[in-house]
Protein backbone atom coordinates (compact mmCIF):
# COMPACT_ATOMS: atom_id res chain seq x y z
CA UNK A 1 0.00 0.00 0.00
CA UNK A 2 1.23 3.48 -1.16
CA UNK A 3 -0.23 6.68 1.65
CA UNK A 4 -2.37 9.09 -0.19
CA UNK A 5 0.17 12.19 0.05
CA UNK A 6 -2.14 15.04 1.60
CA UNK A 7 -0.23 17.79 0.56
CA UNK A 8 -1.55 21.31 1.93
CA UNK A 9 1.14 23.07 0.00
CA UNK A 10 -0.36 22.22 -3.14
CA UNK A 11 -4.10 22.77 -1.62
CA UNK A 12 -3.26 26.03 -0.31
CA UNK A 13 -1.55 27.10 -3.26
CA UNK A 14 -4.42 26.14 -5.46
CA UNK A 15 -7.06 28.12 -2.87
CA UNK A 16 -4.84 31.21 -2.77
CA UNK A 17 -5.18 31.34 -7.17
CA UNK A 18 -8.99 31.32 -6.03
CA UNK A 19 -8.70 34.41 -3.43
CA UNK A 20 -6.65 36.58 -5.74
CA UNK A 21 -9.81 37.11 -7.74
CA UNK A 22 -12.09 37.26 -4.82
CA UNK A 23 -10.03 40.23 -3.30
CA UNK A 24 -9.99 41.71 -6.26
CA UNK A 25 -13.45 41.81 -6.64
CA UNK A 26 -13.64 43.12 -3.01
CA UNK A 27 -11.52 45.75 -3.65
CA UNK A 28 -13.45 46.78 -6.86
CA UNK A 29 -17.02 47.47 -4.55
CA UNK A 30 -14.90 48.29 -1.38
CA UNK A 31 -12.11 50.73 -2.46
CA UNK A 32 -9.91 49.10 -0.78
CA UNK A 33 -8.44 45.40 -0.08
CA UNK A 34 -9.39 43.10 2.83
CA UNK A 35 -7.69 43.87 5.87
CA UNK A 36 -6.20 41.87 9.01
CA UNK A 37 -4.43 42.85 11.74
CA UNK A 38 -1.92 40.96 13.55
CA UNK A 39 -1.15 41.96 17.21
CA UNK A 40 2.38 40.66 18.30
CA UNK A 41 2.77 40.94 22.18
CA UNK A 42 6.72 40.64 22.96
CA UNK A 43 9.64 39.99 21.26
CA UNK A 44 9.48 36.49 21.04
CA UNK A 45 11.46 35.22 17.28
CA UNK A 46 9.26 32.25 16.82
CA UNK A 47 5.98 34.47 16.87
CA UNK A 48 7.70 36.84 14.97
CA UNK A 49 8.28 34.62 12.07
CA UNK A 50 4.96 33.53 11.94
CA UNK A 51 3.78 36.76 12.15
CA UNK A 52 6.31 37.40 9.13
CA UNK A 53 4.78 34.39 7.21
CA UNK A 54 1.11 35.19 7.52
CA UNK A 55 1.69 39.09 6.61
CA UNK A 56 3.76 37.72 3.25
CA UNK A 57 0.19 35.32 3.11
CA UNK A 58 -1.88 38.06 2.48
CA UNK A 59 0.47 40.01 0.34
CA UNK A 60 0.79 37.01 -2.11
CA UNK A 61 -2.97 37.47 -2.86
CA UNK A 62 -3.36 41.08 -2.45
CA UNK A 63 -4.74 41.68 1.05
CA UNK A 64 -3.05 44.37 3.53
CA UNK A 65 -1.73 43.55 6.33
CA UNK A 66 -1.38 46.15 9.22
CA UNK A 67 1.42 44.96 12.32
CA UNK A 68 0.81 45.74 15.19
CA UNK A 69 4.03 45.15 18.05
CA UNK A 70 3.23 45.75 21.75
CA UNK A 71 6.50 45.70 24.22
CA UNK A 72 6.44 42.59 26.32
CA UNK A 73 4.92 44.90 29.85
CA UNK A 74 1.78 45.13 27.93
CA UNK A 75 -1.12 43.92 30.13
CA UNK A 76 -4.34 42.71 29.90
CA UNK A 77 -6.60 46.00 29.76
CA UNK A 78 -3.84 47.59 27.20
CA UNK A 79 -4.19 45.02 24.81
CA UNK A 80 -8.44 44.70 24.98
CA UNK A 81 -7.95 48.19 24.34
CA UNK A 82 -6.22 47.84 21.36
CA UNK A 83 -8.68 44.53 20.51
CA UNK A 84 -11.91 46.92 20.97
CA UNK A 85 -10.27 49.82 18.36
CA UNK A 86 -9.68 47.21 15.74
CA UNK A 87 -13.15 45.59 16.42
CA UNK A 88 -14.51 48.96 15.78
CA UNK A 89 -12.64 49.64 13.02
CA UNK A 90 -14.19 49.29 9.40
CA UNK A 91 -11.53 48.91 7.49
CA UNK A 92 -10.23 45.83 9.71
CA UNK A 93 -11.79 43.04 8.62
CA UNK A 94 -9.90 40.55 10.61
CA UNK A 95 -8.36 40.17 13.61
CA UNK A 96 -5.27 37.82 14.89
CA UNK A 97 -3.72 38.11 18.57
CA UNK A 98 -0.45 35.79 18.27
CA UNK A 99 -0.26 33.35 20.87
CA UNK A 100 1.27 32.82 23.15
CA UNK A 101 1.05 36.50 24.85
CA UNK A 102 3.61 37.23 27.58
CA UNK A 103 2.40 35.71 31.28
CA UNK A 104 0.92 38.74 33.10
CA UNK A 105 -1.77 38.82 30.29
CA UNK A 106 -4.68 36.72 30.81
CA UNK A 107 -4.63 35.28 27.05
CA UNK A 108 -8.15 33.86 27.47
CA UNK A 109 -9.58 37.43 28.10
CA UNK A 110 -7.99 38.79 25.11
CA UNK A 111 -9.20 36.15 22.72
CA UNK A 112 -12.72 36.63 23.92
CA UNK A 113 -12.60 40.49 23.25
CA UNK A 114 -12.34 39.91 19.67
CA UNK A 115 -15.13 40.51 17.57
CA UNK A 116 -17.42 37.39 16.33
CA UNK A 117 -17.42 39.08 12.78
CA UNK A 118 -13.48 39.42 12.95
CA UNK A 119 -12.29 36.03 14.95
CA UNK A 120 -10.87 34.83 11.28
CA UNK A 121 -8.47 32.55 13.61
CA UNK A 122 -10.70 31.59 15.22
CA UNK A 123 -10.25 31.62 19.23
CA UNK A 124 -13.06 32.77 20.53
CA UNK A 125 -15.16 30.77 22.86
CA UNK A 126 -18.34 32.28 21.57
CA UNK A 127 -17.24 31.07 18.04
CA UNK A 128 -16.49 27.70 19.56
CA UNK A 129 -19.87 27.13 20.78
CA UNK A 130 -21.48 28.25 17.50
CA UNK A 131 -19.13 25.49 15.78
CA UNK A 132 -20.03 23.16 17.88
CA UNK A 133 -23.53 23.45 18.03
CA UNK A 134 -22.89 23.29 14.05
CA UNK A 135 -24.05 27.42 13.13
CA UNK A 136 -22.22 29.03 10.82
CA UNK A 137 -18.77 30.83 12.34
CA UNK A 138 -15.38 31.32 11.86
CA UNK A 139 -13.59 27.74 12.98
CA UNK A 140 -9.98 27.42 14.68
CA UNK A 141 -7.41 27.98 11.81
CA UNK A 142 -5.65 24.79 11.89
CA UNK A 143 -8.36 22.51 12.57
CA UNK A 144 -10.74 24.14 9.81
CA UNK A 145 -7.95 23.66 7.54
CA UNK A 146 -7.28 20.00 8.46
CA UNK A 147 -10.68 19.61 7.18
CA UNK A 148 -10.34 21.53 4.66
CA UNK A 149 -7.46 19.13 3.51
CA UNK A 150 -9.21 15.99 3.97
CA UNK A 151 -12.27 17.13 2.12
CA UNK A 152 -9.83 18.23 -1.06
CA UNK A 153 -9.07 14.68 -1.02
CA UNK A 154 -12.26 13.45 -0.68
CA UNK A 155 -11.69 11.10 2.80
CA UNK A 156 -15.45 11.25 4.21
CA UNK A 157 -15.21 11.07 7.89
CA UNK A 158 -18.56 9.69 8.45
CA UNK A 159 -18.49 6.14 10.35
CA UNK A 160 -14.75 6.16 11.32
CA UNK A 161 -13.35 5.74 14.85
CA UNK A 162 -11.12 9.53 15.37
CA UNK A 163 -8.84 9.38 17.79
CA UNK A 164 -7.88 13.27 18.56
CA UNK A 165 -4.44 13.41 20.72
CA UNK A 166 -4.26 16.68 22.73
CA UNK A 167 -7.03 18.97 23.73
CA UNK A 168 -6.00 22.35 23.93
CA UNK A 169 -8.52 24.90 23.16
CA UNK A 170 -7.54 26.19 19.92
CA UNK A 171 -6.62 22.92 18.29
CA UNK A 172 -8.09 19.40 20.36
CA UNK A 173 -10.94 20.71 21.36
CA UNK A 174 -12.31 21.94 18.14
CA UNK A 175 -10.76 19.62 16.16
CA UNK A 176 -12.53 17.07 17.73
CA UNK A 177 -15.65 18.76 17.32
CA UNK A 178 -15.79 19.43 14.21
CA UNK A 179 -14.28 16.06 12.95
CA UNK A 180 -17.71 15.00 15.30
CA UNK A 181 -20.15 17.41 13.09
CA UNK A 182 -18.87 14.91 10.13
CA UNK A 183 -20.52 11.61 11.93
CA UNK A 184 -17.06 10.52 12.97
CA UNK A 185 -16.90 8.81 16.35
CA UNK A 186 -14.28 11.03 18.84
CA UNK A 187 -11.97 9.58 21.35
CA UNK A 188 -10.06 12.38 22.58
CA UNK A 189 -6.90 11.34 24.46
CA UNK A 190 -4.02 13.25 26.51
CA UNK A 191 -1.81 13.54 29.22
CA UNK A 192 -4.18 11.73 31.85
CA UNK A 193 -5.03 8.73 29.33
CA UNK A 194 -4.19 5.62 30.16
CA UNK A 195 -3.53 2.84 27.37
CA UNK A 196 -3.05 5.28 24.73
CA UNK A 197 -1.10 2.98 22.31
CA UNK A 198 -4.39 0.70 22.30
CA UNK A 199 -6.98 3.18 21.95
CA UNK A 200 -4.73 4.32 19.15
CA UNK A 201 -4.62 0.84 17.28
CA UNK A 202 -8.77 0.76 17.01
CA UNK A 203 -8.48 4.39 14.92
CA UNK A 204 -9.36 4.83 11.30
CA UNK A 205 -8.37 8.23 12.05
CA UNK A 206 -5.68 9.62 13.98
CA UNK A 207 -4.74 13.24 14.36
CA UNK A 208 -1.41 14.43 16.18
CA UNK A 209 -2.25 16.97 18.13
CA UNK A 210 -0.45 17.40 21.47
CA UNK A 211 3.06 19.53 20.96
CA UNK A 212 5.58 16.89 21.28
CA UNK A 213 8.11 15.66 19.24
CA UNK A 214 7.35 12.06 17.67
CA UNK A 215 5.77 11.07 21.08
CA UNK A 216 2.67 8.84 18.58
CA UNK A 217 4.96 6.22 17.37
CA UNK A 218 4.39 4.35 14.05
CA UNK A 219 4.18 0.95 15.38
CA UNK A 220 0.36 1.85 17.26
CA UNK A 221 -1.00 3.04 14.36
CA UNK A 222 -3.18 0.50 12.35
CA UNK A 223 -2.12 -0.28 8.58
CA UNK A 224 -5.00 1.42 6.39
CA UNK A 225 -5.85 4.35 9.33
CA UNK A 226 -5.53 8.48 7.70
CA UNK A 227 -3.18 10.02 10.02
CA UNK A 228 -3.15 13.44 10.05
CA UNK A 229 0.07 15.22 11.63
CA UNK A 230 -0.92 18.88 13.00
CA UNK A 231 2.70 19.15 15.31
CA UNK A 232 5.93 21.22 14.06
CA UNK A 233 9.24 21.23 16.13
CA UNK A 234 12.57 22.48 15.12
CA UNK A 235 14.01 19.53 13.81
CA UNK A 236 11.25 19.69 11.45
CA UNK A 237 9.58 16.64 12.88
CA UNK A 238 6.09 16.44 14.26
CA UNK A 239 4.53 14.63 16.76
CA UNK A 240 3.57 11.33 15.06
CA UNK A 241 6.59 9.06 13.78
CA UNK A 242 5.78 9.49 10.36
CA UNK A 243 8.69 7.58 8.33
CA UNK A 244 7.36 4.01 8.44
CA UNK A 245 4.13 4.65 7.91
CA UNK A 246 3.99 5.89 4.39
CA UNK A 247 4.10 2.54 2.93
CA UNK A 248 0.89 1.17 5.37
CA UNK A 249 -1.34 3.69 6.04
CA UNK A 250 -4.25 5.31 3.47
CA UNK A 251 -2.98 8.85 3.53
CA UNK A 252 -0.50 11.08 5.44
CA UNK A 253 -0.11 14.35 6.21
CA UNK A 254 3.76 14.97 5.59
CA UNK A 255 5.46 17.79 7.83
CA UNK A 256 6.83 19.90 6.62
CA UNK A 257 3.83 20.79 3.89
CA UNK A 258 1.08 19.05 5.30
CA UNK A 259 -0.88 20.88 8.00
CA UNK A 260 1.02 24.02 8.04
CA UNK A 261 0.17 25.25 4.78
CA UNK A 262 -3.28 25.05 5.50
CA UNK A 263 -3.49 26.85 8.69
CA UNK A 264 -2.38 29.93 7.17
CA UNK A 265 -4.31 29.18 3.99
CA UNK A 266 -7.36 29.00 6.07
CA UNK A 267 -6.68 32.33 8.08
CA UNK A 268 -6.83 33.50 4.95
CA UNK A 269 -10.08 32.03 3.29
CA UNK A 270 -11.79 33.27 6.61
CA UNK A 271 -10.63 37.18 6.46
CA UNK A 272 -11.79 37.18 2.84
CA UNK A 273 -15.07 35.89 3.87
CA UNK A 274 -15.51 38.16 6.80
CA UNK A 275 -14.65 40.90 3.78
CA UNK A 276 -17.29 39.64 1.93
CA UNK A 277 -19.84 39.82 4.56
CA UNK A 278 -19.22 43.55 5.18
CA UNK A 279 -19.77 44.16 1.38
Amino acid sequence: MSAILLDGTLVAKQTEQQLINRVKSIRLKNGYPPTLATILVGSDLASKTYVRMKQNACRRIGMESVAIELPATTTTEELKEKIFSLNSNKSCHGILLQHPVPRQINERLCFDAISLQKDVDGVTCLGFGKMSMGQRTFGSATPRGIMRLLAAYDIKLAGMHAVVVGRSPILGKPMSMMILNEDATVTVCHSKTKNLPEIIQSADLIVGALGRPEYIKASWIPDGAVVIDAGFHPNGCGDIELGPLYDRVAAITPVPGGVGPMTINTLLLQSVIAAEQKL
